[in-house]
């Protein structure tokens, strides 16, 4: 199966985003357009199979820039974050970034 990319636009979007942490874990995916490394990583996080919260750095840096205030974590991008109880449980940067693990905390879910 392929991810559900889901666009995030506001911050009211992103808020709710850290609230439903509350109740599922909920994954975060910085995409720059303009970088041939984030397209790549794009296309492996595409082949997880649930819902992948997509910011995209060049049209929405404000949320980039309070998702990394609000976790702790510096912000780059590509970057994929996975929120539970409104706070990071696993963070990474272009090819670090591993689509097995985003999984593995989706399937949590279900668990």
């Amino acid at each position: 199966m392929n991810a559900n990319l889901i666009s995030v636009e506001s911050i009211d979007n992103l808020e709710s985003l850290f609230v439903e942490s509350h109740r599922t874990p909920v994954i975060l995916f910085k995409h720059s357009t303009s970088c041939s490394i984030s397209s790549g990583v794009l296309q492996q996080v595409s082949s997880v199979d649930g819902e992948i919260h997509m910011i995209v750095v060049q049209t929405h840096r404000t949320l980039a820039n309070a998702i990394a205030e609000w976790t702790g974590v510096r912000h780059e991008s590509p970057q994929a974050i996975v929120l539970k109880d409104g706070q990071p449980v696993y963070s990474a940067s272009h090819y670090d970034i591993e689509p097995e693990v985003l999984q593995s905390y989706l399937a949590k879910i279900d668990a």
